[in-house]
């Protein structure tokens, strides 16, 4: 039975960083990671131009290190830390990419990374999170055993939570993915990228209204996780939608802050199905050569779908992480 004490701990750990940021923090978490973050190029393909009807300008994040956009805001928020709270380690929960980016980043800093990490979890993830040396902390696959496992653990070790998404250090992060983009291509209209927790799209919706308050911002879901899709047609935050999507990157929901910026920032999420997704991934792996995993396919699975809203648009879109089973690739017939 998790005791008093443990739920207050987590719940004050996870308020903490509940303010939005504002471009200004996207700007010094910038600065903060280039030490450590690559750029990463932006690419090309006239055929799935011709194929959409519009421009596609492609942010490869699945480049970052650990293969995901999310080094960016892990990095930035390990690296926020003073002195003192790093001494005492980090705590997060993951079910894979920032999990693998706390790992790195606590491993730059020289600090313990512990990861709660849902059953299940793809095994290429898992063997990025310990290869990069921090201590995985089995859990169930709902957020409120997860939130219970981190709690027990903060109770123990008083570390500092760095929650995946909902965390204005994680935001300001993901941000400068959209930051770079924008400054690597001009005249762009509109921005994509895929939504599950938010944090990634959140922080795209930040940095691209500060540098042009006329862009479009759209987020990409999966139809059979589309909880943050429903939140904003409803206006108010949809929770425990139980997802069932190849995509094991978008299978959190939104968190109050990324809601809040969300609808703050009128971002629109178009939906795309399993099958679609599917074609979009294959296709990217075809047409750019590049290995990128289910979630990061969502985009382009949505523009395809929706091409009228898309016709003639130069649309930069983050491609999110590249860590794919390859054993287990979903135009592959199964074992």
């Amino acid at each position: 039975m998790l005791t008093l004490q443990a739920r207050l701990l987590l719940a004050r750990a996870m308020l903490d960083f509940h303010t939005p940021p504002g471009f200004d923090a996207i700007q010094h978490a910038a600065a903060r990671i280039a030490p450590f973050a690559q750029v990463t190029p932006v690419l090309r393909s006239a055929s799935l131009d011709a194929l959409t009807g519009c421009q596609l300008f492609f942010k490869s994040e699945n480049l970052q290190r650990v293969g995901a956009f999310k080094f960016r805001g892990a990095c930035n928020a390990v690296y926020s830390l003073s002195d003192s709270q790093a001494a005492r380690g980090v705590l997060t929960q993951s079910s894979g990419n920032h999990g693998a980016a706390v790992a790195l980043a606590c491993r730059l800093r020289g600090i313990t990374a512990r990861v709660v990490v849902p059953r299940h979890a793809p095994a290429v993830k898992l063997a990025a999170i310990r290869e990069f040396g921090a201590d995985i902390i089995p859990s169930g696959t709902t957020q409120a055993e997860r939130d219970a496992v981190m709690a027990e653990v903060l109770a123990q070790t008083q570390a500092e939570v760095i929650h995946p998404f909902n965390d204005a250090r994680v935001i300001a992060g993901q941000g400068t993915a959209t930051l770079e983009l924008m400054n690597q291509v001009n005249s762009l209209d509109s921005v994509m990228a895929p939504v599950s927790g938010g944090g990634l799209l959140s922080g795209t919706a930040i940095a691209a209204h500060a540098l042009d308050p006329a862009i479009r911002v759209f987020g990409a879901e999966p139809e059979q996780a589309g909880d943050a899709a429903e939140s904003l047609r409803r206006g108010e935050r949809v929770t425990g939608w139980i997802p069932d999507t190849i995509c094991d990157g978008l299978r959190a929901e939104l968190g109050p802050l990324t809601f809040d910026i969300l609808r703050t920032h009128r971002a629109q999420i178009l939906l795309a199905s399993e099958a679609e997704i599917i074609a979009a991934m294959r296709l990217l792996w075809e047409r750019l050569k590049l290995v990128v995993e289910p979630s990061s396919a969502v985009p382009l699975a949505v523009v395809m779908r929706h091409r009228a809203t898309f016709a003639g648009r130069r649309l930069g879109i983050i491609l999110s992480g590249g860590n794919v089973d390859l054993e287990k690739l979903p135009w592959l017939p199964a074992a």
